[in-house]
């Protein structure tokens, strides 16, 4: 079997982070919204009457580490950034919003673990 490259990690990683977080009552508005090369937020979606943007992060194995670690203080700067562009885009005003991470360790196939930080940054 061929070797899973970054990208389709990445999608997996997505798709169960979204089942997950419909699961938990969100309603996922958009799925990688894509800005003019500025880069992509995974996952947009309405919870508690707040705008949340979410950023996926997969691994196959903790081999370098927990998945959230690769969040460091320029992707979150990229993130804010985009989200920003979103609103903008969108014409949305006056809405309250959050950040939130979801880290998917994709070791056990049958049984991802998931781990879920509301607010995980301002």
């Amino acid at each position: 079997m061929a070797e899973k490259n970054k990208r389709d990690i990445g999608k997996e990683g997505e798709d169960i982070a979204a089942k997950y977080l419909t699961e938990k009552g969100f309603e996922i508005v958009e799925r990688n919204f894509y800005y003019s090369n500025h880069g992509e937020i995974d996952i947009v979606a309405n919870h508690n009457n707040q705008l949340v943007f979410i950023e996926v992060k997969s691994r196959l194995n903790l081999e370098y580490g927990e998945p959230e670690y690769a969040i460091t203080p320029k992707k979150i700067k990229q993130i804010k950034k985009i989200a920003e562009l979103y609103l903008f885009d969108k014409e949305i005003e006056e809405v309250d919003c959050r950040f939130d991470v979801v880290a998917v360790l994709l070791e056990d196939k049958s049984n991802p673990k998931i781990t879920h930080y509301e607010n995980a940054f301002m």
